[in-house]
């Protein structure tokens, strides 16, 4: 399993408190009860029904597998597991002002939904991630398949 480290920044106050509560729970280390915290502060928005925070680069680069099967690059916001980028999935990046935007899953670089504004490929993902964060971070392993596809 791959990991990563964050450094998380606190008043002493609630260092104190961070260490107790740790302690009282059994926890190995301070970090490894943030850690849990944290997933359980999502499974709670998830919860509530409340979309998943995802944060959108600015300018990523990412393949995306197009209708006849090209794998381009392309240029796009991302915010993993997802991209998005303007387009369309049978051309792959379309000239400036075309009207579309592709939502791609990464890992399988497939194309999860065309739609007219960036806003809604960025809600769309946030509420996948939802369901995701709700199915205890199950992320789908292959293609989405045909029901969870659609192009406005």
């Amino acid at each position: 399993m791959k990991t990563v480290a964050f450094t998380v920044r606190a008043t002493e106050k609630q260092s104190l408190r961070w260490k107790r509560a740790s302690d009282g729970e059994g926890y190995p280390s301070t970090g490894a009860w943030l850690a849990d915290a944290a997933d359980r502060h999502l499974q709670a928005v998830a919860r509530a029904g409340r979309p998943v925070p995802l944060a959108w680069a600015r300018f990523g680069r990412f393949k995306v597998r197009l209708l006849d099967g090209r794998e381009p690059e392309v240029l796009g916001r991302v915010s993993h597991p997802f991209g998005i980028y303007r387009g369309t999935p049978e051309e792959g990046r379309g000239v400036k002002g075309c009207g579309r935007f592709v939502l791609v899953y990464l890992p399988t670089a497939r194309t999860v939904a065309t739609l007219r504004h960036e806003a809604e490929c960025k809600a769309l993902a946030a509420e996948l991630a939802r369901l995701w964060v709700r199915w205890d971070g199950s992320e789908p392993s292959e293609d989405p398949g045909p029901a969870l596809r659609f192009h406005l």
